[in-house]
């Protein structure tokens, strides 16, 4: 049970760190941007540093994460008891620094240990350990993982929900399957009247990121369908989350035309001069939609749980762009250049 004091507390918090972030009109403050040494000092004031700007680059990326991390943990701390939704949301670096981790000891890179996003007390995975999986993992509910690294084979899942043949699917496939079925599950914990927008941001999510796969593996991997199909992120229950990725495996990646029918067609590249579908067009398109959808829901839900995820996810959001800038200023380019790439400004 969730205190009334808490979620209150928690949206009071989360609303003062909304209003000091670079979202909504506050964007606008990174279009005079064109240094790496400027940003730090936009973002982190008196806590810039002053390294050369090839060092800067990977610094200043670490402390964007650390920053997002902080920002989210100290709202969580407002419970407590945080709703299992919240900690998911916060254990995406966990899952995405386990994907690093175990394609390191794959690959047999394990001379330098990679930076990991500290998590604290929210954390379950032992990146101490590394690059020992088993102490990594024993005792998380990421276990699973071990048995197939023991055969050296990656974990075998269902093409589809009921499915008696499972095909082989990659470990980065099998940690979103993962995560993505404990993120849906996790809202069957909150009262209907506190996921009403966490359930269809999520939702959409998920349907988006099973599109944005079939893109990506059909463009540049040249995948067939039930190849893609492997990759895709399926809930049991609720196989809608994959229709709209299901049909895109039937449209030519060369004929607008085709996709003209298309429920997602809005997220995707202008059908100008010689076309091919854009993965990364889609990319974009889809993460700006889902942070207006963020930011939507942050200023017109009536539940305060609603509120704080989409603090999460908004500070999320913030966090990928101000990477994307900071990569963006490591390549030469303005922060304005990144805006206006990813449509953002004009």
């Amino acid at each position: 049970m969730i205190r009334s004091g808490e979620k209150a507390y928690a949206f009071v918090k989360a609303s003062g760190i909304i209003g000091k972030s670079f979202i909504s009109r506050r964007i606008t403050a990174l279009n005079p941007i064109n240094r790496l040494s400027e940003l730090d000092q936009l973002v982190f004031g008196s806590e810039a540093r002053e390294l050369p700007e090839r060092e800067l680059l990977s610094d200043l990326e670490r402390r964007l994460s650390g920053r997002g991390v902080d920002a989210i943990g100290s709202v969580l701390k407002s419970f407590k008891n945080p709703p299992v939704l919240f900690l998911l949301l916060l254990r995406v670096y966990e899952y995405s620094d386990l994907k690093t981790a175990l394609a390191l000891i794959a690959e047999g890179e394990v001379s330098s240990r990679p930076a990991f996003t500290p998590l604290g007390s929210f954390g379950t995975v032992n990146f101490s350990a590394w690059p020992d999986p088993k102490a990594m993992l024993e005792q998380t509910d990421l276990q699973f993982i071990l048995a197939y690294l023991d055969q050296n084979k990656y974990p075998a899942a269902p093409v589809k929900p009921g499915d008696d043949n499972p095909g082989e699917v990659s470990l980065e496939t099998a940690l979103d399957r993962d995560y993505y079925t404990k993120l849906w599950t996790s809202l069957t914990l909150l009262k209907k009247k506190d996921r009403i927008a966490a359930e269809k941001i999520i939702a959409e999510e998920i349907a988006l990121r099973n599109c944005a796969w079939v893109l990506r593996l059909r463009r540049y991997y040249g995948m067939k369908s039930e190849e893609v199909k492997q990759h895709l992120v399926f809930i049991e229950k609720n196989n809608k989350l994959c229709e709209d990725a299901l049909a895109a495996l039937e449209y030519s990646m060369d004929d607008y035309g085709e996709w003209e029918k298309w429920k997602r067609l809005r997220f995707l590249n202008p059908a100008f001069g010689h076309w091919q579908a854009d993965p990364r067009y889609f990319q974009n398109a889809a993460s700006e939609y889902l942070y207006h959808m963020a930011l939507h829901w942050f200023r017109t839900s009536l539940s305060y749980v609603d509120k704080v995820f989409c603090f999460i996810k908004l500070k999320q959001f913030e966090e990928d762009l101000l990477t994307s800038c900071t990569e963006g200023l490591g390549m030469g380019m303005s922060c304005k250049d990144v805006l206006v790439a990813l449509e953002l400004v004009s």
